[in-house]
């Protein structure tokens, strides 16, 4: 627990931390921060798509380091859009999509309809990783580091958590319409 605390709360920092740091500190010792969160990943998880995703951070840690340049530390966030991307795509291909595998820990016996839900779900998110991995891509190419640390730093949790509440209002509505139809019946 302590461990998935301190690796939300360096994952969410880690924009911030470059944006700020940036100027004061070489990039070399900043890809020290990006070493961090690649063995937290590969501590946490053991699924391929996040250990994928640590090898990838230690390799634009280790451009960083040889380099000593800052903008390779900028694509972390676009590839933790494409890692997300990844692994809800796999699960509608391979099953049960990402959503029913999560609904699944809170209630074992889900409802046709609920099935068919959490599979529109997991395409909704995958719709989300490529739409914010994109804009995440564009401030990293395009944007100031300070244009780039807002939406990587805030914009771009804030989107998750108003996407994530909308989808849980869309639930909840779809759960009462479907106890409403079984109650008539």
């Amino acid at each position: 627990m302590a461990r998935n605390a301190l690796f939300a709360l360096l994952t969410l920092s880690y924009p911030l931390a470059i944006w700020l740091l940036g100027d004061r500190v070489e990039p070399r010792w900043l890809a020290l921060s990006l070493v961090l969160l690649g063995a937290l990943r590969l501590a946490a998880s053991g699924q391929r798509a996040w250990i994928a995703l640590a090898l990838v951070a230690f390799a634009l840690a280790a451009i960083t380091g040889v380099l000593n340049v800052g903008w390779p530390l900028r694509w972390y966030p676009v590839l933790v859009n494409g890692a997300l991307l990844t692994l809800f795509a796999v699960t509608l291909k391979k099953g049960p999509p990402m959503a029913e595998r999560l609904a699944r820990l809170k209630e074992k016996e889900l409802p046709p309809h609920a099935v068919v839900y959490t599979r529109k779900v997991t395409i909704a998110w995958c719709f989300f990783f490529v739409v914010n991995g994109t804009i995440a891509a564009l401030t990293t190419v395009f944007g100031t580091d300070q244009q780039w640390a807002l939406y990587n730093g805030g914009l771009a949790y804030v989107a998750m958590g108003v996407f994530a509440a909308a989808e849980y209002a869309v639930r909840m509505q779809v759960r009462r319409k479907h106890e409403k139809a079984g109650s008539a019946t």
